[in-house]
């Protein structure tokens, strides 16, 4: 496949390391010259300077010859007239733009991004993606990664397994001998830098980040089993009211039996967060004042979730709100360098906002009918969960008798409202869902499990 990824900025970058890493022709475009020699002295890819929505620069970086085009820079402008040039002048066949600014998505506007129109067949909106990563977290909140499949139905969690847990030491066979009624599945196991799919013989060790699928309705056995339980959010402390953390706010107050409250240290922002939220508390000031922590109930927060545009003061924030007595702590970042520092710090969970817009954006090109992924532990593996068409090998085979390639494993297959694990019995039926984990460099193969019938076209 031939992509144009227009913007070489955190996101852009983590997308055309995905494409080329699978083998496929990146052109990457940016007007900034020292971006351009900075991606394409890391990656292998081709670089193009200039702007990404003109039609001379497109037509450089090969958008006639292109199957994608991903416009993701600063301006979502630029975005939307990149899309609109490589349909109208080179009939890009896909064209994906993030747009930030929530006035263009609002419902009322729902004709704007259509081919007679705005021609941009997927609008990637990073701070709902992200607000929708941190509501999961609230729902788990023992977990330190969610993804939800299947509409619900099913979950994917990423579990840090420490000396308490009681399953430390114990392998994926003694654990089900021991839980034989768990409905789970062991997908994948990250040690130190390595994420690996564990036999049934291996060992679960502390320190392990822990990947498990389960059925949404045994998460909080799972939770328990795992040493990871945690107390009902009650009371929650948000920290920046920048779009995601409005949003968050709104979708907790919808929630209800939450009391929410947001601090905000421009007073601009504060009093214009403070007339779109009905139930919150809003507070004008520093997210690092101690005194204004305490006056916002943070010793008392059963999260605290820290969402300003500064990862310095968002790691800060979690620090000093688990000083103050905060019961877990939540912090987004956007610079990848940070995130080793979250066990030494006490920060419970990371939330980077370019590996879930690089998930979503990737579930949209991946081949094959596929309905849902999620990138994990920083890009190593992907969840992928797809439809198994007639033409898939995967269709017919009984689950416990799969042969997957080394490095795949099987997390699920749902039908209707029936949820089948690895341990149950039972062959995939044609249109069943299937959820597979993978080492991030098998998704070829992966692909192939999902590929489209002719007839499909």
């Amino acid at each position: 496949m031939k992509a144009i990824v227009c913007g070489a900025g955190q996101v852009g970058v983590g997308i055309a390391r995905a494409l080329a890493r699978e083998g496929n022709a990146v052109t990457v475009v940016d007007w900034s010259t020292s971006l351009i020699d900075n991606v394409v002295t890391e990656l292998d890819v081709r670089g193009v300077v200039g702007h990404g929505s003109h039609p001379d620069v497109l037509e450089r970086a090969g958008a006639a010859e292109a199957d994608l085009l991903v416009a993701v820079t600063h301006s979502d402008e630029t975005n939307m007239v990149a899309c609109q040039v490589a349909h109208s002048l080179f009939n890009t066949p896909m064209r994906i733009a993030r747009v930030r600014a929530q006035n263009y998505l609002d419902p009322a506007w729902g004709d704007l991004f259509s081919t007679g129109n705005l021609p941009v067949d997927v609008v990637i909106s990073p701070e709902l993606e992200v607000g929708r990563a941190i509501l999961q977290r609230v729902e788990t909140p023992g977990a330190f990664n969610t993804a939800v499949f299947s509409g619900g139905r099913v979950q994917l969690l990423g579990l840090r397994l420490d000396e308490n847990s009681p399953v430390a030491g114990s392998t994926t066979e003694q654990l089900m001998e021991l839980f034989p009624d768990l409905r789970v599945a062991v997908v994948g196991v990250q040690r130190e830098q390595t994420l690996f799919i564990p036999k049934r013989t291996d060992p679960l060790l502390a320190g392990d980040d822990v990947y498990v699928v389960t059925e949404s309705a045994h998460v909080k056995r799972v939770l328990d089993i795992f040493g990871r339980s945690a107390e009902k959010i009650r009371r929650v402390v948000v920290i920046g009211a920048g779009n995601i953390g409005v949003y968050v706010a709104r979708a907790l107050e919808r929630a209800g039996g939450i009391k929410v409250r947001l601090v905000e240290a421009s007073k601009e922002h504060a009093e214009a967060a403070a007339e779109r939220l009905k139930k919150t508390v809003v507070l004008h000031g520093d997210g690092l004042d101690a005194r204004l922590m305490r006056e916002a109930g943070v010793p008392d927060a059963e999260l605290v979730v820290c969402v300003t545009n500064d990862d310095k003061v968002n790691m800060l924030s979690a620090v000093m709100a688990k000083r103050e007595g905060a019961k877990r702590a939540l912090s987004l970042i956007n610079e990848r360098a940070f995130e080793s520092l979250r066990e030494p710090l006490g920060i419970d969970v990371l939330i980077d906002p370019r590996a879930t817009t690089v998930s979503i954006i990737l579930q949209h090109i991946r081949r094959g009918r596929i309905t849902g992924l999620q990138s994990l532990g920083g890009g190593l593996a992907e969840a992928l969960e797809g439809i198994a068409l007639s033409t898939s090998p995967l269709v017919g085979k009984s689950l416990n008798e799969l042969e997957l390639p080394d490095g795949v494993a099987l997390g699920a297959v749902v039908r209707g409202d029936r949820v089948l694990l690895a341990c149950d019995e039972g062959r995939i039926r044609e249109n069943d869902r299937v959820l597979l984990f993978c080492n991030t460099a098998l998704i070829p193969k992966v692909e192939h499990l999902f590929r489209v019938s002719l007839e499909y076209f």
